[in-house]
């Protein structure tokens, strides 16, 4: 079984997640209470899942409940892949994930990805002297850096790509996630759809077979990508915008990608909402759609829709009504997706034509 959308064989990838599947849903057996608890009147709603959207809820979380006193929701940072076992397993009621679940997997646990916002992801680095000096990368330069063919700052392809800038010769130290990853599937989906050899060789998913790179480094969630990316001079790795105000502090670097029409851009609501324009027509009923690498001039390459993973059918009324109205709530433009909540975490609302769908998609919570 395989998380990975069908858009392209995956080759040499494993999916250590699956495992987890199967101990978590006998853990269900014991836990249906954990999914149904109403204690005293109150709705409790377990979320779980991507680090990247983990600050979007703690942000959330306390103004809704001041808003529906009679629900309350917990959130967890686990990292994508726990999100998705999680909810296929049944034991939360919200897996939350950058990553949407593949034709194969939603057949046999048909649980609904509900596009809740739209985030984007940084490349970043801890380069002294050159921090505050946006570097050009694009996807065959990182694929090289991760591939460990591109070994040192002052390679040739590094150079080509920032004429004028003094680059040392030292090792790259490239920082990766250790845990089943929705980053980690956005990021491998640009080096794949930018890089055949890595296309061919690696491929993209929650988890991956990173090649073996001397002084490479392994983390665990956002959170841990900046502390060993901020510890480790010379080194980069991929992180969720919503930590970009904790790279902003520490003064990493962020690089401007190169994007599918050859442009180099920074991640910004201006270029999000570019890339967005063109996916859209092309997002389906269901909204499983990789938005990675999209055509156009002002198109920045690595955004994606935030998936809300839950089960169409619920153990009581009560919870699929809490459920509705929390999702609906989250994707309005007069509740959780506000300017004041998006700009918090460098994310974009949905627009209008997918909160439509994503609305469709919630309406079959029962």
């Amino acid at each position: 079984m395989s998380l990975l959308p069908n858009l392209r064989p995956v080759r040499n990838h494993r999916l250590a997640w699956m495992g987890g599947v199967l101990a978590l849903a006998l853990a269900a057996s014991v836990s249906i209470g954990a999914r149904t608890t109403m204690a005293a009147g109150t709705i409790n709603i377990l979320e779980t899942g991507s680090s990247l959207l983990y600050p979007l809820f703690q942000l959330w979380v306390p103004v809704y409940t001041h808003t529906d006193p009679g629900v309350k929701i917990t959130p967890q940072s686990t990292g994508s892949g726990t999100g998705i076992s999680q909810a296929v397993a049944g034991i939360v009621q919200i897996g939350a994930s950058d990553a949407y679940m593949s034709n194969a997997l939603v057949k046999m646990h048909p649980l609904l990805n509900i596009p809740l916002c739209i985030s984007m992801q940084m490349v970043n680095y801890n380069l002294p002297g050159l921090n505050k000096i946006h570097l050009r990368l694009s996807g065959p330069a990182l694929a090289g850096i991760y591939s460990g063919t591109i070994r040192y700052w002052d390679d040739a392809t590094i150079k080509e790509l920032n004429p004028g800038v003094h680059l040392p010769h030292h090792l790259i130290i490239p920082v990766h996630r250790t845990d089943g990853s929705g980053d980690t599937f956005i990021f491998t989906q640009y080096l794949s759809f930018s890089t055949p050899s890595w296309s061919n060789n690696v491929s993209y998913g929650t988890t991956v077979t990173w090649p073996a790179v001397p002084g490479g480094i392994g983390a665990e969630g956002n959170p841990g990508m900046v502390t060993a990316t901020q510890d480790n001079p010379y080194a980069i790795a991929y992180i969720g915008t919503s930590f970009q105000n904790a790279i902003e502090k520490q003064g990493l670097g962020i690089a401007v990608l190169k994007n599918r029409a050859g442009n180099f851009l920074l991640p910004s609501a201006r270029t999000a909402e570019a890339a967005a324009a063109v996916m859209v027509p092309k997002t389906p009923q269901d909204e499983r759609i990789s938005l990675i690498f999209a055509p156009g001039a002002e198109s920045y390459p690595i955004i994606n829709y935030e998936y809300a993973l839950v089960s169409r059918r619920q153990p009581s009324a009560e919870m699929a009504a809490a459920l509705r109205k929390f999702f609906t709530w989250a994707i309005s433009r007069n509740g959780g997706s506000t300017p004041h909540f998006m700009a918090a975490v460098h994310f974009v609302p949905l627009p209008a034509p997918v909160v439509k769908l994503s609305q469709a998609q919630i309406a079959q919570i029962q």
